[in-house]
């Protein structure tokens, strides 16, 4: 596709360097030298230089097989764009209109609105004061009929040898001509209005690409009127990033975006590294959650309120236009963040990586204290053992997230018998409801914080947290059935656990397989399917006397039970009602590579149990009969008291290879 763009307007000149950049070829017209030097011209840009009729528009589209041209005009050039649509008509090409955006003023703008050069005149000659016009050199001359102009009006032009003297012909010269080449800051605009000491500002509506809001804002600032010549009318067209849109689809090119996923602290842009300031700027837009858009409103941005990953990465790939992409990610990308998984999904596309000052080393400094010896942890979105963490480590440090985060996590305390615990909470840091509270779980389970939360426990007391090999007796037992401490060590070692294992004890009697796993798999969950009512009593006691917080007592008969429950990993059958075959089933249904391990004492069980090896998929079978003798003191002898044979099964789903 040949492509024809008519820069003459910085979105003209964007749009091509855009095409360039994406391999796409396309002539470029400009009307003087001076536009033709603010674009370089490459393998895929030619640039025509020159004012054109409507007769040499059509030439030129005939000429170089025009399919598409793009009218990147002035707004206020209304002859020219209608000379290139009838030249498109005759030429039978493809015509599309690039529009500058409009900007909507707000209400408290002082500004003074007209429909014409014409008619600002006549405003100024009715008012006394120091004026900087910045409509540009054209139509400069219709100024003059204001008395003493050479002294009142200071003329803003581009800084070409033509329009220079164009101008000193009317009389503007010395420092009431101004040659620069816009768009300019608000800062400058408010310094040269000081430095002219003016009362009133004359502007075309620009749009956001020629500097319109920072004119009207320095307008303000420097205590001038501005004065605003509306469009000459209401056009139908495409916005830019819609024109680049329209041309990738035509063309169907695919774009390799540049994007930048920006740690930003903790919300407030003073907690901005001065990287991620640069990745903000620089980018087409800004993608985040609402609050961390917020406070980048002011730099009138393309925004797409997500924080969900795989919905970012489809608004990306549906806006080829945007190819400078910041996703703006609480905190440090390095620390719970959603750029691990953004990582994952971009990998085609090219992505950098800007870390940001993280909620634990913001909260760690204004509690004046170290955080090399904290265990990281996270409550937001996930659930993690802190319980056992603090018992391990002795210093926590999680983010919350939930409005009832800070009481849940209290009551747990209390419950777990660690009412001896200092907790330190910070509320919406960085922003001006900021607030720290340090008191025990006592003190704090009743207060309300906000979501936004994060919580430092420290507790003198560490234990030593022995997560295999518990003695029997440390167990609260009654008259329900316990797995001696013997038996479990072996069923333990042949289950082979891992630190996030998820696991059920089927028959779980008094809970003590179920605590040993829970503490050995701090970071899984333990499910202990139970029948029996006293029994389950049982487990819950036991689980509080041991804080195994990850240890979830379930009260049913298996397989039933098991339904509802997350997929498994591994499994303890200490006890099957009978119902062995069908509870085997349910765990390879289940999960096909389950672990699971089998303590059988009744012939019965032990037969059932190998029958099952022979009909259902697993491999890896191994069974150990184990006979334990303990030793009972008798006067001054030792004797030794066998206690029942255990047969204990061990197999993995699968099948044999």
């Amino acid at each position: 596709m040949n492509i024809l763009i008519f820069a003459g307007t910085t979105e003209g000149r964007s749009l091509a360097q855009y095409l360039a950049r994406q391999n796409i070829f396309c002539h470029v017209c400009v009307a003087t030298e001076y536009g033709e030097q603010l674009i370089e011209e490459s393998n895929y840009v030619k640039i025509h230089t020159g004012r054109l009729t409507e007769e040499e528009m059509k030439e030129l589209m005939e000429r170089e097989d025009i399919h598409l041209v793009i009218d990147a005009t002035h707004p206020y050039a209304v002859l020219v764009s209608e000379n290139i649509k009838k030249a498109c008509g005759q030429a039978k090409v493809s015509y599309q209109r690039l529009l500058r955006s409009s900007v909507q003023l707000k209400k408290e703008e002082d500004a003074v609105f007209v429909d014409s050069v014409e008619e600002a005149v006549q405003f100024l000659k009715a008012v006394t004061g120091n004026v900087l016009i910045t409509t540009g050199s054209k139509e400069l001359a219709k100024f003059t009929a204001i008395d003493g102009y050479r002294e009142r009006l200071y003329a803003r032009v581009l800084s070409t040898p033509e329009v220079v003297k164009t101008c000193a012909e009317l009389g503007f010269e010395g420092k009431h001509l101004i040659c620069m080449q816009g768009p300019f800051s608000e800062e400058l605009n408010v310094a040269m209005m000081r430095q002219i000491d003016a009362s009133y500002l004359v502007t075309k509506e620009s749009g956001k690409a020629g500097g319109f809001e920072e004119k009207i804002r320095a307008a303000k600032k420097a205590g001038a009127k501005a004065i605003v010549i509306g469009r000459p009318s209401v056009e139908k067209g495409m916005s830019l990033e819609e024109v680049k849109q329209f041309v990738i689809r035509e063309t169907g090119k695919t774009v390799h975006h540049q994007i930048s996923l920006v740690g930003i602290g903790m919300g407030d842009r003073k907690s901005l590294t001065m990287e991620a300031i640069d990745h903000i700027h620089a980018a087409d837009v800004l993608i985040g959650a609402k609050r961390m858009l917020e406070p980048f409103s002011g730099l009138h941005k393309p925004m797409m309120c997500e924080y969900r990953p795989e919905e970012i990465c489809q608004y990306i790939q549906e806006h080829p236009e945007y190819e400078h992409v910041a996703v703006l990610l609480s905190g440090d990308t390095g620390f719970y963040s959603g750029a691990k998984k953004l990582m994952d999904l971009l990998k085609d596309e090219h992505v950098t990586v800007c870390p940001g000052i993280s909620s634990v080393v913001a909260f760690c400094a204004k509690l004046q204290t170290s955080w090399d010896d904290i265990k990281l942890m996270s409550l937001h979105g996930r659930g993690q053992n802190t319980i056992h963490a603090l018992k391990e480590y002795g210093k926590v440090f999680t983010l919350v997230g939930t409005k009832d985060g800070i009481p849940n996590l209290c009551r747990k305390l209390i419950e777990y018998g660690m009412e001896d615990t200092k907790i330190s909470v910070g509320e919406a840091l960085s922003y001006p409801q900021e607030r720290i509270v340090i008191g025990s779980p006592e003190q704090l389970q009743k207060m309300e914080f906000d979501p936004l939360t994060v919580v430092l426990m420290e507790r003198e007391k560490r234990e030593f947290v022995v997560t295999h090999g518990i003695a029997d007796d440390h167990f609260l037992r009654d008259r329900a059935p316990m797995t001696k401490e013997e038996i479990r060590s072996i069923s333990l070692s042949k289950l082979r656990l891992q630190k996030d294992s998820v696991i059920y004890d089927i028959g779980a009697g008094t809970g003590s397989v179920a605590v040993e796993m829970a503490l050995q798999s701090s970071d899984g969950m333990v499910y202990a399917i139970e029948k029996k009512k006293e029994a389950v009593s049982l487990i819950l006691e036991n689980k509080r006397k041991f804080a195994a917080d990850n240890l979830e007592v379930i009260e049913g008969m298996a397989p039933e039970a098991l339904e509802s429950l997350p997929v498994p990993t591994h499994a303890f059958i200490g006890g099957s009602s009978g119902n062995m075959k069908e509870i085997l089933k349910t765990l390879l249904k289940k999960n096909e590579k389950i672990r699971i391990v089998v303590n059988a004492i009744a012939v019965e069980t032990v037969a059932e149990t190998l029958q099952c090896l022979k009909e259902l998929p697993f491999c890896e079978e191994e069974i150990v009969q184990a006979s334990v003798g303990r030793s009972k003191k008798v006067a001054s002898y030792h004797m030794m008291m066998g206690l029942n044979p255990v047969f204990i099964f061990s197999f993995t789903g699968g099948g044999c290879a």
